[in-house]
Parts: C-alpha cells; sequence; structure tokens
C-alpha cells in the first residue's frame, strides 16, 4: 500500500502545516503532503510549503459568488492532486455540508480546546474567564456542524491562575504540534476506525496517571 497522500488547507502562517511537513518528509512515513492549498494569497504558509518543495495552489474565496462554487474549485484542486485525506491547519472557511458529504470520513482538522468545550473562536480567552483549570487541543474528523466530529485524539494543557491569552496559546500551540501529525499518522497506518460518533483505534495503549490543577495535595 502507497503512502496516503495528504492535501492540507491553510489561512495564515501554517505552523500546524510545518508540523505535518516535518513528521512525513521521510519518504519511509506512512503519508506524504501532496498539495498545499490556501484561500489568502497572503498567507505566510505558503512560502513555508514552498520551502519545503511542495506544490501550492491560491484559491481565493473572495472570488467566488459563494461558498458551493468555491468548494468547487477546491474539490477539483483536492482530486486533481490525488489527495486522500483534507487536513485543515488553521483554515479559516466552514466547507459546505456538500463538501464535507464528498469527503466525509476523510477531512480532519484541529482546534485548540478540548472538545466539545469551547468551540468557534476567541477560544483561550473564553478558557481563561469561565475558570476551568484543565484545557487542551482536539483533533477530529470533520462534520458539517462547526467543530464537530469523532474525536481523534486530545492532548490537555493546565491552565494557570495567573494565564494570559498569548502565553496560553503557545503552551496549546506546542501540544497542537505534537498531536495532528500522530493523528494523521494513525489514519495513515490504517488504525483508525470510526464507529457512529466515536473513534476506535487499533493498538491504543491505555493511559496511566492523572494531570491535577492545581497539584497542591
Amino acid at each position: 500500500m502507497g503512502r496516503l497522500k495528504l492535501g492540507i488547507l491553510i489561512s495564515g502562517r501554517g505552523s500546524n502545516m510545518q508540523a505535518l511537513i516535518e513528521r512525513f518528509a521521510d519518504p519511509d512515513s506512512p503519508a506524504e503532503v501532496a498539495t498545499v492549498i490556501s484561500n489568502r494569497p497572503e498567507a505566510a504558509g505558503l512560502a513555508r510549503a514552498e520551502a519545503a518543495g511542495l506544490p501550492t495552489t491560491v484559491i481565493d474565496h473572495r472570488g467566488y459568488a459563494d461558498r458551493a462554487a468555491f468548494d468547487e474549485e477546491l474539490d477539483l484542486a483536492l482530486s486533481s492532486a490525488g489527495v486522500e485525506l483534507v487536513c485543515l491547519a488553521g483554515f479559516m472557511r466552514l466547507l459546505t455540508p456538500e463538501f464535507v458529504e464528498k469527503w466525509r470520513d476523510r477531512v480532519v482538522n484541529i482546534h485548540p480546546s478540548l472538545l466539545p468545550a469551547f468551540k468557534g473562536l476567541d477560544v483561550h480567552n473564553r478558557v481563561i474567564a469561565s475558570g476551568v483549570r484543565i484545557t487542551g487541543a482536539t483533533v477530529h474528523i470533520v462534520r458539517p456542524e462547526m467543530d464537530a466530529g469523532p474525536i481523534l485524539v486530545q492532548g490537555a494543557v493546565p491552565v494557570a491562575q495567573d494565564d494570559t491569552e498569548d502565553a496560553l496559546a503557545a503552551r496549546v500551540l506546542a501540544v497542537e504540534h505534537r498531536i495532528y501529525p500522530l493523528a494523521v499518522g494513525l489514519i495513515a497506518e490504517g488504525r483508525v476506525r470510526i464507529v457512529g460518533d466515536r473513534v476506535e483505534i487499533d493498538g491504543a495503549a491505555p493511559v496511566d496517571g492523572a494531570l491535577l490543577n492545581p497539584d497542591a495535595l
């Protein structure tokens, strides 16, 4: 079986894209990046992808009459590149239900919270304001609803009592860079099964211990 072909969609700097590029640069890895597509021509991640020798495409959403027309062009670009798994990496566009259904179970996303908590934008400020002690990041299978779908991998991050948005975001981002390549690798290795609204992973090791915050006992 050949390497799983990835299509990475970005809108900005592409730091999670970079984590995927680095993880799957080795020809012996189970996946390879087939194309990088941005809806913004000014996205800094395009230069990162080009520096890695990857093909890039800009599909500027502002040139399309509606979301459906944009998604049709996106679908064509992904299919033409032979993409088998679509990875959203800071892609700031809601995909139409028709696109998600056509690519059902073949689109993954990463979100900077422990879903289903704190869906949407301005996540870290809302986390701090809520008083929760633990947050994190989630890789999930995409469904038509925003930030919804079967959960693949999560990573937990303690929230400090004096946290700022920037400080918390940096710690969560470091975890994102670990769990996104892990999740995509599990899919590429054929270890992921989607059963209803849950993901089952072959050979998943049980996790021992607990993360406490504050750990003042």
